[in-house]
């Protein structure tokens, strides 16, 4: 039931998603709008990409928070015991405005990243276990390939299996949110299969300090 306080924490939450972290990190300390450069996107990978990894940690460690924080908000509207699976419930409701926040974030012109940070960060928040495993299949992904692009996809797809099959889940809501993830990291990632298909999509090397021309990558 959405009630005036779930509706007050789904707004803060997408308010919270909507911070462009990349966009006022490139602003105020670069001078720089990272999504005129690199793949257009205002996220973490295109800030590595464009101003490097000074600016680029701190927007990657921010929009993470961004997805946790979000979901921690349950522990200040949650006024009455509720059982756990409406408690998973309105977790996944607030992950998913903060996400929706990031992709159309309402103070930069809702041009926004692919939420991959703030999707870790929701992730963390609910299922710590299986998002940590996720984050070491992108990781091992990545450091074979330096396809941020196919780590990002890769993980993305592991997580349902992980919550399922090795942590034996039995909430739906959850369940679906994994398949969600999974789903939602394909659509926004078209591009960049095409790419790969063509074998067109470029390796990323954070330790770069300036990849401005490298452009059509993943974020």
């Amino acid at each position: 039931m959405l009630t005036p306080p779930i509706i007050l924490s789904l707004l803060l939450a997408y308010l919270l998603g909507s911070i462009p972290t990349a966009v006022w990190v490139g602003k105020v300390f670069y001078n720089t709008d990272v999504r005129e450069y690199g793949s257009g996107n205002a996220g973490a990978t295109n800030t590595f990409r464009v101003l490097g990894k000074v600016a680029g940690i701190p927007v990657l460690l921010i929009d993470c928070l961004k997805g946790l924080v979000a979901v921690k908000l349950t522990f200040f509207f949650v006024e009455e015991p509720i059982s756990n699976a409406a408690f998973v419930n309105y977790q996944l409701a607030l992950g998913i405005s903060a996400v929706i926040g990031h992709i159309f974030p309402i103070f930069a012109g809702f041009r926004g990243g692919k939420g991959i940070a703030t999707l870790l960060g929701v992730m963390l928040a609910i299922h710590p276990q299986g998002a940590l495993i996720s984050l070491l299949v992108f990781l091992v992904i990545f450091a074979i390939t330096k396809y941020v692009s196919l780590g990002s996809m890769t993980a993305a797809l592991s997580f349902p299996f992980v919550i399922v099959l090795v942590y034996q889940t039995t909430v739906p809501s959850l369940i679906v949110f994994s398949m969600f993830i999974a789903i939602l990291v394909l659509i926004t990632h078209q591009k960049n299969i095409e790419r790969l298909i063509r074998r067109e999509e470029s390796k990323a090397n954070i330790c770069l300090k300036n990849l401005i021309k490298q452009a059509g990558e993943d974020d």
